[in-house]
């Protein structure tokens, strides 16, 4: 049997990049998903479609502002009410803005701290009842090697990982004994599309090869120098909703190239 075979899946910021690769992970194991995110109407219905024809499961979408308590505890509700259950949450919605602290707007901090921390307590306090009465859940929160190390001109992303990290171990220990785990997984610097368009903007704007931006600036902090892979964090992901990895929570699993070994 797979993994997640007639499990459903709730992954927030899974229309792209790194939680659609997670969201493909666990259709191709059987789970059911509930996709989430900006983009595209059109392109959403292609993805969500997709997933059923390939991988022979249900899949759904839901439109929720992960700054929106309401439709946050809207989505998780209608995750039950369309596949009749929630088994693994994956809080992976986040943004990113780079400034010096005496020059980072307010508004941003506070949008910062919304998305990539304080959604993930709506969704978890939203799903863990239901999970408590199926005596099963997965929680695995999307953090950053950033929830174990700074970088300048990152202050409300590091502020906000860490805090996620926090809110992983505390989750972990609250539901230790009702067969739930909570874990974090802290990725270095992943290859999806943004970052690729993001090379190509720096190698024009400093005059260098892409290839040089890649391994001068963008991979500089990781020792393999080599990028994480979206499917190396679905199948992370896959392991910590497998039978090996039952007795793993409140962890803090990098994928970093190394980052945070030094």
């Amino acid at each position: 049997m797979s993994i997640a075979q007639g499990k459903a899946a709730v992954i927030t910021g899974s229309t792209s990049g790194i939680g659609q690769g997670i969201a493909e992970a666990l259709a191709k194991e059987g789970a059911n998903i509930m996709l989430n995110g900006l983009g595209d109407s059109a392109k959403i219905e292609e993805q969500r479609a997709g997933l059923e024809k390939t991988f022979g499961i249900k899949a759904a979408y839901h439109p929720a502002d992960m700054t929106k308590p309401d439709q946050i505890k809207d989505m998780i509700d209608k995750t039950v009410s369309t596949f009749g259950r929630i088994d693994i949450l994956v809080n992976n919605a986040g943004i990113q803005h780079v400034a010096p602290i005496e020059e980072f707007p307010p508004e941003t901090w506070d949008m910062i701290i919304a998305i990539n921390m304080t959604a993930s307590f709506h969704t978890i306090r939203t799903a863990i009842p239901y999970m408590k009465k199926q005596k099963w859940g997965r929680i695995i929160q999307i953090a950053s090697a950033h929830a174990l190390v700074a970088s300048p001109d990152k202050s409300a992303y590091v502020a906000a990982k860490h805090g996620l990290a926090g809110l992983t171990k505390t989750v972990a220990l609250e539901t230790a004994e009702v067969n739930i785990t909570c874990n974090a997984i802290c990725p270095g610097y992943v290859w999806t599309p943004l970052v690729a368009n993001q090379i190509a903007d720096t190698a024009k704007a400093r005059g260098m090869t892409e290839d040089k931006v890649k391994s001068d600036v963008i991979l500089a902090a990781q020792p393999t120098r080599k990028f994480t892979t979206v499917e190396q964090i679905g199948g992370l992901v896959l392991f910590l909703c497998s039978p090996a990895a039952d007795n793993i929570t409140g962890s803090l699993q990098s994928i970093d190239g190394g980052w945070t070994a030094a």
